[in-house]
Parts: C-alpha cells; structure tokens; sequence
C-alpha cells in the first residue's frame, strides 16, 4: 500500500497497558466511526506495515484504544510509539453537499461569484489558523480562506468551487 493510497487516521500518542495495547489520537471529527476496524496501516521505517487489530475502543473523545495482534508487550508497543496511523481512502465516509476533504478537491476550478474563474486549486494550506486553497493564476499564487460563508458551491461532477469573496481580495494577488 502506497501513503498516497492513504488517508491520515491519527499518531500513536501513548501506551495504555503492560500488555501492549496503545492510544491512537485520532484526527477526525467521527471518531467512533472507527471503533470497528479490523487493520491499519503504521508506519514504520517510511514504509505502510499492515498491524491487525484484536480489540479496539474508544478512550475518552478522540483516543482509540487499541490492541495489535502479535504487539504483546511493553517492548513490542515502544516500537511503534509515535508512528502515524493510516488507512485506504476507500474507507473515507463519502461526503456531500459543500463538505469535502482536502485532498479530493485539489484540481478543481475555483470560481467567484463576482470576479469570474480564479484559477486550479494546487493545494491546501492548512498549517495556519484557517485552512487556504492555494490556486494557480498565470504564475501567481492566490489564497482564499476555506470558509463555509465564501464557499457557496462544491461540484464534484464539473470539479468547480463555487465561492463569494470579500471584494478585492483576489486582485490583492495579481
């Protein structure tokens, strides 16, 4: 399984037992969706190792109690402390309407209501306080917060976002 196959799940954050079980902080907003999992993907030395689950459960909000098949004791569970956590993009709950999950929508046309086509999304930059689709015009890098109030339309079929920007903000950028 390649990461790009992948979505991110979450990071073995703790040890919660002497009999190897683990804490998996999720990073989702539905985390008991994922109490019934049978495997993941961990991974170890840049590579995706397969670990099947005995027994899983949530702990607390966001944390997934989990016991590996084969990961027994304290030693086995040290060795995957801090690993990320992935899973198959097919396992992704299908989302409609104006949701969607970041990497789906890079590609996609941006275009405002008031200005006209914007430009390709090429990424998502969401290591500032409020995510931003990074789009491509004619060289130049523009940047539009991800907000639910300026998106006005996602469609998946045309791969087109719709949006409604404060006026001057994209001539900001060009």
């Amino acid at each position: 399984m390649k990461k790009e196959d992948c979505f991110y799940l979450g990071k073995i954050v703790k040890k919660y037992s002497f009999k190897g079980e683990l804490l998996i902080k999720l990073d989702t907003d539905q985390p008991e969706i994922y109490e019934g999992l049978d495997a993941v993907f961990i991974e170890v030395r840049n590579a995706l190792i397969p670990f099947f689950i005995e027994t899983a459960q949530l702990h607390k909000s966001n944390l997934l109690r989990v016991q590996f098949e084969d990961v027994n004791t304290e030693n086995d569970a040290d060795a995957l402390l801090k690993s990320e956590v992935f899973l198959p993009l097919e396992l992704l709950p299908k989302l409609d309407g104006n949701k969607f999950y970041f990497h789906e929508v890079i590609g996609f046309l941006i275009t405002d209501k008031n200005y006209g086509d914007v430009g390709k999304i090429v990424a998502i930059n969401d290591s500032t306080a409020q995510a931003l689709f990074e789009i491509e015009k004619n060289g130049k890098t523009i940047l539009i917060p991800m907000n639910d109030d300026l998106i006005i339309n996602v469609d998946r079929k045309t791969k087109t976002i719709v949006v409604e920007t404060p006026e001057g903000l994209i001539d900001l950028y060009l």
